[in-house]
């Protein structure tokens, strides 16, 4: 008997299989074993065009910088971002500070 692979949703190994699917009672995720799913996940602006390391973007909001009384105004370009480890953050430089921006309030 093969051995049942953690629920790739929560990670819980408390897992089986019905018959023609692997269930996980924890979070009920139900999926296949010959599914090929891929968890990578990638940075995308707020229309999902794909960010690159290098990209330049503009910003479509004012953003209030927190613990600053700086703003950044929409319509600022912001050159040569820098990818973070989530897929929902970027680094950049705006006006010789280095800031995290969201990318949801980005555009390529």
């Amino acid at each position: 008997m093969s051995e049942i692979s953690n629920c790739p949703k929560c990670n819980m190994d408390n897992t089986y299989f019905d018959g023609t699917t692997n269930v996980c009672p924890d979070c009920s995720y139900e999926w296949s074993e010959n599914e090929v799913q891929e968890h990578d996940e990638v940075a995308k602006d707020s229309n999902g065009a794909l960010l690159e390391d290098g990209d330049s973007v503009t910003v479509i909001k004012d953003l209030k910088v927190k613990g600053s009384s700086m703003v950044i105004k929409r319509g600022t370009k912001v050159k040569s971002i820098r990818l973070t480890e989530n897929p929902e953050e970027v680094d950049c430089k705006i006006d010789g500070s280095s800031i995290v921006l969201k990318t949801c309030f980005l555009k390529k």
